[in-house]
This record gives C-alpha cells, structure tokens and sequence, in this order.
C-alpha cells in the first residue's frame, strides 16, 4: 500500500472530516515514496481566527485552573486510545522510524500529565511588606491567546508541550503547523475535538487549527490580539517572527535552530560513547534540532572511535521507515537533499575528508546514508545548522579548549560529555562550561524528558518550553498589595499629608 492510502484510511479511522481536502490546498505529500494524500485547504479567515480566540478566553479564564487541567486529562486519554493511528500517522507524513513515531505520541500524553499535575500547583508568592498591615503576594493570571507555529520534524509533541501548558494556564489556542505536515495536525485536532466534546462547557475557538504557509505565520504573529507566539523552526524564521511581535511589544517564546556537540574524553566508555553518537547524528535521518552534529575527540582515541563509527555507519538500516529493523527513514523533501549535499561539498572544499556515507538511495522518496565528515577545523560550514545527517569529526588535546571550540558557534540548543573524570563533568556543567540550554553528562544531547524546561541561548532564541516552570511564559504575571489596616502609611518612609 502507498504511503497516501495508507494515511487516508488512517484519518478516516480518527475521524478527519472529509471537508478538509481541496483542489487547490496544500499539498500533503509522504516522504516516504513521494505519493500525494491529498490537498488540505487552506484556513480562509485570519481575523476571524483571533476574533473566535480572543471570545473563548474571555470565558476560559473564569474556569478554575482545576477544571481546565480536566480537559487535557481527557486529551491524554484520547490520545492513548488514538496512540497506534496517530503514530503510524507521524511515520507516513514526517518519514520517522515507527519506534519514533510512537514516541513522539507518547511525549504529547507524558505531557498531559504533567499539565494535569500543573493545573492543581500554579502558585504564586507571598512577600514581606515593609508596611504594616499590609500584605503583598504574587499570582500569575491567563494571558490571552497563544500563537503556536510548530515545524515538521515533531509535528504533534511541540504543539503538545505548548498546547497542554496554555489551556490549563487559562489560554486559547491557535495552531499553525508547518505546510510539510498538514496531515497529523488534522488528526491531532480531531482528537481533541473529542476531549472537549466530553468536556462539555468548553467556549468555542478554543482551540483552533490554521492551515497555510509562511504569510499566515506572519499575519497571525502580527496581531495584537495574540500576546504570545510560540514558534519552532530555523533561526531565519524565528528572527522574522521575533521582530514582527516585539514591534507590536508582545512575547515571543523560540525555539530555533541547534549546532550540538559531544566531547569525547580519554576517560570515556566508548562502547556507551559510539551507541549514544548512532543515535543522536542520525536518528530522525538528522532531522531535530537536538541531533548532534559536531563531535569533539582527544586526539588519542580518534582514530579508534572514528573507525567504530565507521563500521557502525556501513551497516545502518536505510529505508522504508515503516519496515522492522529500519533506524534511518527518508530527509523531509528535495529541499533537504540539496542542503545535505551542498553542506557536504563546501566540506571538502574547506578541507573536510568524508570518511563513510553521503550517497543517495536510488529508491522514491528522498534516502540518503548518514556521513561522518573529518574537518581539519571548525570552519564555516560545521558552524553552520545543516538539518540532515552529517556529522563533523573534530580533535582536541585541551579540555578547556574543547568547551572553547563547543561554544564557539551561534547556536546554544544541547550538549555533552562522555567522561568518567568527575572533574571534567563538573567543569562541563559549571558557568564556564558549556553555553547551551541543555547539559548532559555521559547522555548524548538528542532525546528529551518533558520534566525539564526545553530550549537554548544565542540563535536558538532563549525560549524554554515543557517542564520545570516554563507554564509562567503563558501567563501574566501580577504584584498584589492588599492593607487590611485602618492607616494609610507609604513604601519607602514618603510623608504625603492633605
């Protein structure tokens, strides 16, 4: 069966409704063999999209944070009775392994969750006034509507980890997908239109789903009546998006482009070491932001550590994802082949030896076999976020050096170290080791718990989503002073008497 057929009988089984598909749409396209699903048409009214938001909120946020957590509490239950469907889902419209595809629906139901456990725990502070009589606290309130714009790569978990967190924080939601991966999206809408038909009191616009392309993204982030855009994607996009909310002085949350790498030190358990590089440079075929990309060696086990990979990377399963015992799937579209293949020619210009990979299968869809790049130095492509499977072999006889050449790029997304020197580790971890938003010690930097806050510095925007507190970017922040005192003294001693 193709790839199509196959996504067609599955959003039927979820409810789809036939009304979506278009004759002059989006294309939905599966990468998997290049065979077309169908045309998704395109949202017609943007205004009307923030007119519905902007009413849901003023009803959602008289709902106790309690109450509301209950409606993502059904959604996690709608998604582990959809779980098979919608991963299958994943796998035929982003081209991920099926071990992947079902991890990805996983992380949208651990984090529905967490957001339930987080609609009962949204807390404030209580703060000494000066005053006497006087108490000051702090409460964080609902927002407004969030502006969601998630990528291809993790076409449903990014809108989870957003969407889960504002609708219990007391937030409307928008959803603009990327255009590569109109399908799921549709499917993931679905379901959640069936937990808030069990809810019941939900307002209308609630939740809401745009398709189109980029000017739909920058109308959307333009509006004022949209406080906050939560955009994932390429530094380029996120720059654009950056600027077109803070000229209106909204908040934007970014999640954008990472360069990540691992040092590999003397110490280091190589057989952990090789097992944790496989994964991390090309799982996804390459495609997350988490993917390591630079790989930092002493110079005293690189050759032995390359030649692992080497025979690693001779033997890796390409090909059809949907297929048992396939690790590597098919890169996104043609777009991504010609940065694969044009990132690594301008590698061996700038002196690079390709030590194994780089061809492409002759096979429909877009396959190609994961490279392992030498680079003499860490010149202006290995600076550079290629969003395919390419990973940059680097040496070093410095540790202090090492961290230097880590954070010497523009990127700030994840890292690590493999080292059995807890010395070494804690340097990594301390404020002149690594720059990123994440630090892992013997743990390559791909694959995520949603317990921590998720994101990085620099070009990869600062925004932190998931866990930990990352819930207080969907909310206002608010100081309250209450005198419950017969007097009216003023902060700071001031004497103002009529």
């Amino acid at each position: 069966m193709t790839a199509a057929n196959e996504a067609k009988a599955i959003l039927q089984r979820l409810g789809v409704p036939g009304a979506v598909w278009s004759a002059d749409g989006f294309e939905a396209r599966s990468p998997i063999d290049g065979s077309v699903a169908g045309r998704v048409a395109e949202t017609p009214d943007l205004d009307a999209v923030a007119d519905r938001a902007t009413a849901a909120f003023h009803q959602w946020k008289r709902i106790p944070a309690p109450r509301r957590g209950e409606l993502v509490r059904l959604l996690g239950e709608e998604l582990r009775a959809s779980k098979d469907d919608l991963a299958r889902l994943v796998t035929l419209e982003a081209g991920k392994i099926v071990s992947e595809g079902l991890g990805e629906v996983q992380e949208m139901i651990d984090i529905c969750d967490f957001a339930v456990g987080l609609s009962r725990q949204i807390y404030g502070l209580t703060i000494a006034s000066e005053r006497p009589g006087h108490h000051m606290r702090e409460t964080y309130q609902p927002l407004g509507p969030v502006l969601v714009i998630s990528a291809f790569n993790f076409p449903v978990a990014v809108w989870a980890w957003n969407a889960c967190l504002a609708l219990v924080c007391g937030d409307p939601v928008i959803w603009k997908p990327s255009e590569k991966t109109p399908l799921t999206a549709l499917a993931t809408h679905a379901i959640l239109d069936r937990a808030i038909a069990r809810f019941g009191d939900a307002p209308e616009g609630l939740s809401q789903l745009v398709i189109g392309g980029r000017e739909a993204g920058e109308a959307l982030a333009a509006d004022p009546r949209i406080p906050l855009v939560s955009a994932t994607g390429s530094t380029r996009m996120g720059r654009a998006v950056a600027q077109t909310v803070a000229a209106r002085l909204g908040r934007s949350l970014l999640e954008l482009g990472g360069n990540n790498a691992m040092l590999v030190t003397p110490s280091a358990d190589l057989d952990m070491a090789v097992r944790a590089i496989a994964f991390s440079a090309v799982g996804t075929a390459g495609q997350r932001c988490t993917t390591l990309r630079r790989l930092l060696v002493h110079d005293s086990i690189a050759d032995t550590l390359i030649a692992r990979l080497q025979a690693a990377y001779e033997t890796l399963p390409v090909g059809d994802p949907r297929v048992d015992g396939v690790l590597v799937g098919p890169l996104i579209d043609e777009t991504a082949f010609h940065g694969f293949d044009t990132a690594l020619k301008q590698a061996v210009e700038q002196g690079g030896q390709v030590v194994v990979g780089g061809e492409r299968e002759d096979r429909d869809g877009v396959y190609v076999r994961p490279a392992i790049v030498r680079m003499p130095a860490q010149s202006a492509v290995v600076q550079h976020e290629t969003f395919a499977p390419i990973l940059y072999v680097l040496t070093w006889s410095d540790f202090d050096a090492a961290v230097a050449m880590q954070n010497a790029v523009p990127q700030g997304l994840s890292s690590c170290v493999f080292t059995d020197s807890v010395r070494e580790a804690e340097a990594f971890l301390s404020a002149w080791g690594s720059d990123c938003g994440i630090a892992n010690v013997n743990i390559g930097p791909s694959g995520a718990e949603i317990g921590g806050a998720f994101g990085g510095e620099k070009d990869t925007g600062g925004g932190r989503e998931s866990g930990s507190d990352a819930w207080k970017a969907y909310m206002r922040r608010q100081t309250q002073t209450v005198n419950f005192s017969t007097s009216l003294p003023l902060a700071q001693g001031v004497k103002f008497e009529v």
